[in-house]
């Protein structure tokens, strides 16, 4: 026994360790994805390539092999949205994530008026997508758009999704303190595990979710519920105290590579005593 621990590397170890956490979290990044279903259809082809091989289906086997000639191409066209997203979330962990670029006042005020504004239009049920930009560039959605560049309000939000407003389709834009963009379309959410009752604009809510890092505030229409996507989940039906503190965990989660540790504490306890 004892010979056989000592056999044991402490690299193997850390070897072992690294590959079962990209293991876990390959895993974690496909769980209620289409991503499931292909892979299990992918472990159904292992299965059968070893049974042709076993008992010597050569027609079979060789149709497979064939196939398996080209697996990585064909892994990178099945999983492209899969893959696409966990690269943009290898480039966004904690330790790269900024805060806007913005001062710890700016954050509280984005923050503030965002809620007032969903707020209102919750009450009023008047549908609304609000996103707001961390840390992946969303110039590519915003292309379409109509510019804006105005600072953020409440009231500014209000006249944009009101029905009688020509830009109320679509979703604004929030890039640190200023509403860059009104009227954008988001895609859609490839998620087949959703339910049919929600609609297109919580559908395209999580499809930026699941593609970005983006926050995004949904506002329903038909029930004037407040809802958050973000990393490709949904949190639904929550109120405007709950909304803030979601908002600030998210916006204000760790201070810029630029800043020092102490700097870093100091402005998020700035933060949280103003909330």
């Amino acid at each position: 026994m004892w010979e056989i621990l000592q056999a044991v590397r402490v690299r193997d170890i850390l070897d072992i360790a690294i590959v079962s956490f990209v293991l876990y979290r390959v895993l974690v990044m496909f769980k209620g994805t289409r991503a499931v279903q292909m892979l299990a259809g992918l472990g159904l082809l292992m299965v059968a390539a070893f049974v042709s091989r076993t008992f010597g289906l050569y027609t079979m086997n060789w149709i497979l092999e064939n196939f398996w000639a080209f697996w990585v191409l064909a892994l990178l066209v099945l999983f492209q949205p899969e893959l696409r997203r966990a690269l943009a979330q290898v480039g966004e962990g904690r330790l790269l994530r900024r805060v806007f670029g913005s001062s710890a006042e700016q954050v509280v005020q984005v923050i503030d008026e965002v809620v007032k504004g969903v707020e209102s239009l919750a009450a009023k049920r008047v549908g609304a997508l609000v996103v707001l930009e961390r840390t992946t560039p969303l110039r590519h959605y915003a292309e379409l758009g109509v510019p804006i560049d105005a600072v953020v309000s409440a009231e500014l939000l209000e006249t944009i999704f009101l029905p009688s407003s020509p830009i109320h389709d679509g979703a604004v834009f929030i890039q640190g303190d200023r509403l860059t963009v009104a009227g954008c379309f988001l895609p859609l959410s490839r998620n087949l595990q959703l339910a049919r009752t929600l609609g297109t604009r919580h559908r395209a809510a999580l499809g930026l979710a699941e593609e970005t890092d983006a926050v995004v505030v949904v506002v329903s229409e038909e029930t004037g519920r407040i809802s958050l996507a973000v990393e490709g989940r949904m949190d639904g039906r929550l109120d405007p105290p709950t909304l803030r503190r979601r908002l600030e965990d998210l916006l204000a989660e760790g201070p810029s590579p630029r800043t020092s540790f102490f700097e870093g504490v100091v402005r998020r306890l700035a933060l949280r005593e103003k909330l």
